[in-house]
């Protein structure tokens, strides 16, 4: 067996141990399946935070379908359920959509058994990308749905016959929302967009780069000033991101350490979440 070989099994066993603890941990927040009362609060960071006073998204409405309901992360800040539902309805306005909504946080956030390490504190969701004819069924007929990838096989641009104008058009809905801090898209996606997106094009600033992201964008909305215990993420760099950041993304080390990281996901049971510097005021929320 070689030195690579022994290495990889090594961090993949050592991934699986943490992964273990660290999920037992996350039960806790996982098995609590409604929101704590009082007022709306997002405490911590995406990564190692929770919500107190969440609410609940609807699982239809104008411009969108909740998936994976028995999943119970469909609960987040006010502003964020606001946002999904005027996102919707700006969808369907403009003739796009219905889009399917998944992932957004626990009742109470907190860290999760599996799928993500962020989503912890109300601010984030997930929206696929499949514009694919949606009718309309019961939430628990859409527990498994199509949601194909945009990106080509070799991870550097998108499946041009799976891209749409349409596309561009709610990612650039989404961006050009004052409540957004930023939006996770594959690389390869991004740089689609550099290369032709043209006119007006601030609103690719908030269109960050990062790995898997091929099938579904990311959404994360700003701390409100209200929140003191709220952790923003790092200010974005100036500019659209075009740039020689973008290139390292895309370069093959980097996609390679990327397509490692999926070949240790694969081997553990369930993704390791962040629970080890929640705030301490989440104990209060947990338990309420």
């Amino acid at each position: 067996m070689t030195r690579s070989r022994w290495a990889f099994l090594l961090v993949s066993g050592l991934v699986a141990g943490l992964a273990l603890m660290e999920n037992a941990a996350a039960a806790e927040w996982w098995t609590v399946r409604d929101p704590s009362r009082g007022p709306a609060e997002t405490m911590g960071s995406p990564v190692a935070g929770c919500i107190s006073g969440a609410e609940a998204l609807p699982l239809d409405g104008p411009g969108y379908q909740v998936v994976r309901v028995s999943r119970n992360r469909y609960y987040g800040h006010p502003r964020l359920i606001r946002f999904v539902r005027s996102f919707g309805l700006a969808l369907e306005r403009a003739g796009i959509g219905p889009v399917y909504v998944g992932d957004l946080s626990q009742p109470r956030g907190g860290p999760l058994t599996f799928g993500h390490a962020s989503h912890q504190n109300g601010l984030d969701a997930d929206i696929w990308f499949t514009l694919a004819a949606k009718p309309r069924k019961a939430p628990t007929e859409r527990e498994d749905v199509d949601t194909p990838s945009l990106v080509a096989a070799g991870g550097l641009d998108v499946e041009r016959g799976m891209w749409r104008e349409d596309h561009r058009r709610m990612l650039e809905l989404a961006a050009r929302d004052d409540e957004v801090e930023r939006i996770f898209v594959n690389p390869a996606i991004k740089r689609h967009l550099c290369r032709t997106v043209t006119g007006e094009r601030s609103w690719l600033r908030r269109i960050r780069p990062w790995y898997h992201h091929d099938a579904h964008f990311h959404v994360r909305l700003r701390c409100a000033p209200e929140d003191t215990l709220c952790v923003g993420g790092p200010p974005l760099p100036p500019g659209d991101g075009c740039d020689e950041t973008l290139d390292r993304w895309l370069a093959p080390g980097m996609r390679a350490v990327a397509n490692q990281a999926i070949k240790v996901k694969l081997t553990i049971p369930s993704r390791p979440s962040v629970i080890r510097k929640l705030p301490d005021a989440c104990r209060a929320v947990i338990k309420r």
